[in-house]
């Protein structure tokens, strides 16, 4: 079954330096290479998950300039459903500056611009033009509060599934969590959650979770980088899900964007959370193999050829 996903999420353009190693504070470090790619939380899952075979529509916001307009461009070419985006005049279209070492690793530091100025309205729109459409609705939280908000909202109130990429993490995400959607944090994304519930310490990732899951009544999958992915039940049972090996590690930026545009499409297609979690799994690890957070990302073929090699 073909999943239908509704992405509400920042849409950037990314300029990537290659470098022999990261900066440290106050430091230049000289690259060989600067690169421009699309970028944003929204816009790449929005890729990982049409490539991973679903129906996609994006919601979003750009700048009236050229950069806005290239952005687009990239998605429309990927067979993306772009009627939702909105076009704010007098603002620029967000930008990411990032550094990536010659082992992949990365740092980056984002300019928001026109992502910042998606209201609630814009994001309330789009969701009564989904409803009945959308298997699942994706949100991240490069957009304001109150877009975050006003969307995981809407999907609880249309009995619509929701999955909500904390990053970052907003103090606004506290309240959230009593509407239940499905969390995909980070391993410092869980400890900051778990600080939101009033913990303190830095115990185990499994011990987070199920607080964090026990408390918002709804599955918590955490991306953990090589290490693969850690899906914990409300009810504190937990489930570890392997990465795959990658040929090489070209560059990790996309990675748990690749991740949560494919989990969501196969939970969207009416996979349950652990099957989406392999998937998406291992379309994050096909993705690190390439520069750039979209080139490596897979197609339907690839993640289906990977999973059946690693069992």
């Amino acid at each position: 079954m073909k999943g239908r996903l509704l992405v509400i999420g920042a849409l950037n353009v990314d300029l990537v330096v290659a470098a022999p190693r990261l900066p440290g504070p106050g430091e230049t470090v000289v690259g060989s290479d600067l690169r421009r790619h699309g970028g944003g939380k929204g816009g790449n899952s929005a890729v990982a998950a049409v490539r991973s075979g679903a129906d996609v529509r994006y919601v979003g916001a750009v700048g009236d300039d050229d950069l806005g307009t290239g952005a687009l461009a990239e998605l429309r070419a990927e067979g993306i459903d772009l009627t939702d985006v909105a076009v704010k005049p007098g603002c620029a279209t967000g930008a990411a500056v990032i550094v990536v070492d010659s082992s992949g690793e990365n740092q980056i530091a984002v300019a928001a611009g026109a992502n910042t100025s998606m209201t609630p309205q814009d994001v309330s729109a789009a969701m009564a033009r989904a409803r009945g459409w959308a298997g699942c609705v994706l949100v991240s939280t490069e957009i304001s509060a109150a877009a975050v908000t006003a969307a995981v909202e809407a999907a609880t109130k249309q009995g619509c599934l929701c999955v909500l990429n904390p990053a970052p993490v907003e103090p606004s995400l506290r309240e959230l969590l009593d509407l239940a959607p499905i969390i995909t944090p980070n391993s410092s994304e869980l400890r900051d959650f778990y600080r939101l519930l009033g913990e303190s310490g830095n115990p185990p990732a499994e011990v987070m979770a199920a607080k964090v899951a026990a408390h918002s009544r709804a599955p918590v999958v955490v991306t953990m980088g090589g290490d693969g992915v850690l899906v914990c039940d409300p009810d504190g049972s937990s489930t570890r899900v392997p990465a795959g090996s990658a040929r090489r590690v070209a560059d990790t930026t996309g990675a748990g964007d690749t991740f949560n545009g494919v989990f969501a499409a196969s939970l969207a297609a009416g996979e349950p959370v652990i099957s989406a979690a392999r998937r998406g799994v291992a379309a994050a690890t096909l993705s690190v193999e390439s520069t750039g957070a979209r080139t490596g990302m897979p197609r339907s073929s690839e993640i289906e050829a990977a999973l059946a090699a690693h069992g």
